[in-house]
């Protein structure tokens, strides 16, 4: 299954600050310190990918969330974040009711342009 961190690094800040907030807030005595995930940089298809790409127009009606349309459209909510970057529309709050948005339908191809 793609994830969007498959390509990401996790790093271990040396930053000694972090660790002693670190330590002080969080510690259960099991870790060190906690890994964080590098942010990837998807970029966003061209015009010319996004005229090869099938999607269909949904109309957000009260009660849609992104994880919904993704297990509608590919049969796992876990790519809700798909239909939110192609959107641009990083959350649900940034979407009013009536609003239309592009759902692509083909997993495969929209990974793909995103170099997955």
């Amino acid at each position: 299954m793609a994830s969007r961190y498959n390509r990401t690094d996790i790093v271990n800040l040396a930053d000694t600050d972090y660790k002693k907030v670190y330590l002080d807030k969080f510690n259960d005595g099991k870790r060190q310190y906690m890994p964080i995930i590098q942010t990837l940089n998807i970029d966003y298809p061209s015009f010319e990918e996004i005229l090869q790409l099938d999607y269909v127009d949904h109309i957000w009606s009260m009660g849609d969330r992104y994880y919904k349309l993704a297990d509608g459209y590919y049969g796992n909510s876990r790519y809700w974040w798909i239909i939110a970057w192609f959107n641009k529309k990083p959350t649900e709050s940034h979407i009013k009711v009536g609003e239309v948005i592009r759902v692509p339908t083909s997993l495969g191809d929209i990974l793909s342009a995103m170099g997955y």
